[in-house]
């Protein structure tokens, strides 16, 4: 009977080894569970390809040819024409990445299921983003710009209008600076999702010390 108890204690030993030896990947795809961590993981490589996405959709480089496909009207002078097109480059460029955000959006509800209801403001606020450039290039073609050095204004008013015309500017266009207003948003909204997925990738110490515990006190009992 003596015997039997350290063959006991020697099976728990090389169960608890084989977990070890099996590989961290392996445990933490057994106890959390793959599909989480693979849902995890394309959640991220979607959001990073979006990153980029809307760097392109920014970028103030652009050729003559750009914003040429929007429908014209009737009426359009050619000098409200350019305007108009030059604020639709964004739309242009959106519709070559409008597969990659439409890809993330549709992970938002497995992802609220497997990480809980509070991972929906990500893409909340990642749709909100997007709408703030389409909206400054709305307001810059069809009225900022088509107001700068046409329409008379007094001091105040035409201080007001440069500086709400700027900061729209600031949203249209990416100059790479650090505060650059959207890619700051863009960087809290990855911070907020790297917290939420980040379980996902720890080391599954609780449950290894639980059994090296439950096999501690078999022993020494």
């Amino acid at each position: 009977m003596s015997e039997i108890i350290p063959l006991t204690q020697a099976g728990a030993v090389i169960m608890a080894c084989w977990a070890i030896i099996s590989g961290i990947g392996a445990w933490k795809r057994e106890f959390i569970g793959k599909r989480q961590i693979e849902l995890a993981e394309q959640v991220l490589a979607k959001f990073f390809e979006i990153k980029d996405a809307i760097a392109m959709i920014r970028s103030p480089f652009s050729n003559l040819d750009e914003g040429k496909t929007r429908k014209r009207g009737d009426y359009e002078l050619p000098e409200v024409s350019q305007l108009l097109d030059r604020g639709y480059i964004v739309f242009e460029r959106y519709s070559k990445k409008e597969t990659v955000f439409a890809d993330f959006m549709m992970l938002k509800y497995r992802f609220m299921a497997s990480f809980g209801a509070e991972a929906e403001q990500v893409f909340v606020d990642t749709s909100a983003v997007l709408n703030s450039i389409f909206v400054s290039a709305q307001m810059l073609g069809t009225h900022y710009w088509q107001r700068q050095g046409r329409v008379s204004m007094e001091p105040d008013e035409f201080a007001q209008h440069l500086a709400e015309m700027r900061q729209h500017e600031r949203i249209y266009w990416d100059h790479g600076s650090e505060d650059d207003e959207v890619r700051m948003k863009l960087t809290s909204i990855q911070e907020r999702l790297d917290a939420l997925v980040k379980p996902c990738f720890q080391e599954p110490m609780r449950t290894y010390n639980f059994l090296t515990k439950q096999w501690g006190q078999r022993r020494l009992g």
